[in-house]
């Protein structure tokens, strides 16, 4: 048994390991979720806007939301800070103990989860989506129950997502949903052009089963092979095992009022229009590709590093203080550029990835609009992730639950007026609440970002990004915008195709262009980066 090992480093060693593990985070990240907007694309071209795609994004959000609730999410916030300092101690025998204790404890509970839910599905359709009625509601129900066995599966695979972040190995456990959607992509080509939707979708969900089960296996031999102490038991006696489970309780409970926030969306959207459900999904896909790549990459890479933190209590707060730092920077050069892209650019964004088939170009606009509602949280609500996770490897759980209800009230209340309420005062069609929707839950988001903040801030010292480099970046962000709007009007969206391709690395182009101009130092990594795989390359 190795104790930890701690050395000077430089500045750029620092930086190297603060960057690369969320390098890999977000090389996961990126290829489960291509193949997700490759699925999503897959399934526009044979569903459109119809009510078995009304049913479908319904039906998938509940096992998505009971995966968040008891797998990733929570695992993150209790498991990981313990399992992580215990690595980091050297003391792999009681780290093998939390694990196989806290392995046997999301068996018993998946186990339960799945009976109680395919009983339940009935009741939970009429409470989460009660604009849907006859046979759209039954074929939702259905869904749900078809899908809930592979919840149990997931929520064991984010088992394993925590033991593998917490030993470094990032980019498998994020890159293995890959599995998940190619069954279902293969589900939707082998079976699209051959059945009617309402029978496709069951299909797709027979699929996503098989898929929560590939997605588990391909990630077991890695953390067999890291984690030899692992014995399963339900023993909760051990101190470390009884503070994973005491930090549990809040932490469900925060993530439960962060799903709950998604689900306020969906159930207004259930009561605005025909395709409402379906296009907030298809949007969503997209508005969480930035989010996942760069803060969810950079929150999950930092969780088990600031959790490892060792030394005095100032010492701690200093290291903590300096990841978020460096992260929150990060966030910004990315994330900036993707907000304005989705105020802008939306329908190219859009155009490319779903107009085809069933889809039409008046649902790309549509989803544009969505998109651009996106675009007014995208920022704070990114950024809010990486602060949670700071109070996460402080062991407080506390913390972020409270503000988190705080949004979720507010998400509410703005949500009604702005997609039920809204679109009548201002006399234009009722589709357009699912963008007020988008944009009053970033109104909420800021919210909960600036109470994150000031009360971190109170704690370790001041954090944050400078609003110059802020306004910096958004200036090129818009700036660069101005090249591929000109493309768009000179090339028409007949071919959405054709005008991605041209626009969109424009677009990224003079953005880099113009961040490299003001000395921006993530602008120089990136380039850095770059020249490193074209090193590699050749």
């Amino acid at each position: 048994m190795k104790g930890p090992v701690d050395g000077p480093t430089s500045a750029a060693d620092r930086r190297n390991r603060t960057t690369g593990g969320a390098v890999l985070v977000a090389g996961g990240i990126f290829l489960s979720r291509i193949m997700g907007l490759v699925r999503t694309r897959a399934f526009t071209h044979f569903l459109g806007t119809s009510d078995a795609a009304d049913a479908f994004s319904a039906a998938i959000r509940i096992p998505n939301f009971l995966q968040n609730l008891f797998g990733e999410g929570v695992l993150s916030a209790s498991f990981i800070p313990v399992y992580a300092r215990l690595l980091a101690e050297g003391d792999e025998e009681e780290a093998g103990r939390v694990a196989g204790a806290v392995f046997s404890l999301l068996a018993l509970i998946a186990t339960v989860l799945v009976v109680v839910g395919v009983i339940a599905t009935p009741h939970l359709i009429a409470l989460l989506t009660p604009g849907f009625t006859g046979d759209k509601q039954l074929l939702t129900i259905k869904l749900v129950q078809v899908m809930f066995p592979g919840v149990g599966v997931l929520v064991i695979s984010a088992w394993c997502l925590g033991i593998l972040n917490s030993h470094r190995r990032f980019f498998l456990s994020y890159a293995s949903p890959v599995a998940w959607n190619l069954m279902m992509i293969a589900a939707l080509l082998l079976f699209g052009p051959r059945v009617v939707q309402a029978n496709l979708v069951m299909l797709v969900a027979l699929a996503s089963v098989a898929g929560a089960i590939l997605q588990l296996s391909v990630q077991l031999p890695t953390l067999f092979r890291l984690e030899r102490k692992m014995r399963a038991s339900l023993d909760i006696r051990a101190a470390n095992v009884r503070s994973v489970i005491t930090n549990f309780v809040p932490v469900f409970f925060g993530r439960g009022v962060v799903q709950i926030s998604a689900y306020v969306d969906q159930w207004l959207a259930s009561f605005i229009i025909g395709g409402a459900v379906a296009v907030l999904g298809y949007a969503q896909n997209v508005s969480m590709l930035p989010i996942s790549l760069f803060g969810m990459a950079i929150a999950a890479s930092e969780l088990p590093a600031m959790s490892s933190a060792l030394g005095t209590s100032a010492d701690v707060a200093s290291e903590i203080r300096r990841r978020l730092d460096e992260g929150l920077r990060r966030i910004a050069f990315y994330i900036i550029p993707s907000a304005a892209a989705f105020l802008l650019l939306g329908d190219i964004i859009a155009g490319v990835l779903y107009q085809g088939g069933e889809f039409k170009r008046e649902g790309t606009v549509w989803v544009w609009g969505v998109l651009a509602g996106s675009a007014v949280g995208l920022l704070a609500g990114t950024m809010g992730r990486l602060y949670s996770s700071a109070w996460y490897a402080q062991r407080d759980t506390i913390t972020p639950l409270k503000f988190a209800m705080l949004r979720v009230a507010l998400t509410l209340g703005l949500g009604y007026v702005a997609a039920l309420l809204l679109p009548g005062w201002l006399g234009i069609s009722p589709k357009w609440g699912v963008a007020g929707l988008t944009a009053s839950a970033g109104i909420a988001g800021w919210l909960e970002f600036w109470l994150l903040r000031r009360s971190m801030n109170r704690r370790i010292g001041a954090t944050g990004v400078p609003l110059g480099r802020v306004a910096v970046l958004w200036l090129a962000a818009l700036g660069a915008a101005l090249p591929a709007i000109a493309v768009k009007l000179a090339m028409g969206v007949g071919h959405p195709v054709y005008l991605a391709l041209i626009s969109l690395p424009l677009f990224a182009f003079v953005y880099l262009f113009f961040t490299s101009r003001a000395r921006v130092p993530e602008a120089a990594e990136f380039r850095e980066r770059i020249s490193r795989v074209i090193r590699r390359l050749d």
